[in-house]
């Protein structure tokens, strides 16, 4: 199983930047990787179980299920069901932990999953750097020009 683990600084504070990533349909509102989203079957996005449906701004179609959400403790759990990525076994928790001395949060995102032999660097390296950091980046961004 290959473990990826990203953390990050956001200068704002939990209750806000959970505001922008709590709705599991919102991935195209703050990360520059996704063109578009829904969730099937008219269920609401916060429902546990929901699934989403959504396409990369490649063209990749991605689907993903809702395994837990926590308002209280500014986590979302989720699991790949369909992916062009070639992973299997995926789930991915996003994390928000307020830091007390000042206005801030620490961000965590992590995933555990299984792939084919050799390509355990390349998937680490995409799943890290070009979703969970780029997804940072972009919460950075958009919370220093408010």
């Amino acid at each position: 199983m290959i473990r990826v683990y990203v953390s990050s600084v956001i200068d704002a504070g939990a209750d806000s930047v959970w505001a922008r990533i709590r709705d599991f349909n919102g991935l195209p509102q703050w990360h520059p990787l996704i063109a578009d989203s829904r969730i099937e079957n008219q269920q609401p996005a916060d429902r546990v179980g929901c699934v989403r449906s959504f396409h990369t701004r490649d063209g990749g179609r991605i689907r993903e299920k809702l395994l837990a959400l926590s308002d209280y403790d500014f986590t979302c759990t989720y699991e790949i069901l369909e992916s062009p990525m070639g992973v299997a076994n995926y789930i991915a928790t996003l994390k928000l932990v307020p830091v007390t001395d000042g206005d801030a949060c620490f961000a965590e995102w992590s995933a555990e999953f299984d792939c084919e032999e050799g390509r355990e660097r390349e998937l680490s390296d995409l799943i890290g750097q070009g979703v969970f950091q780029s997804g940072f980046d972009a919460l950075k961004r958009h919370f220093t020009r408010r």
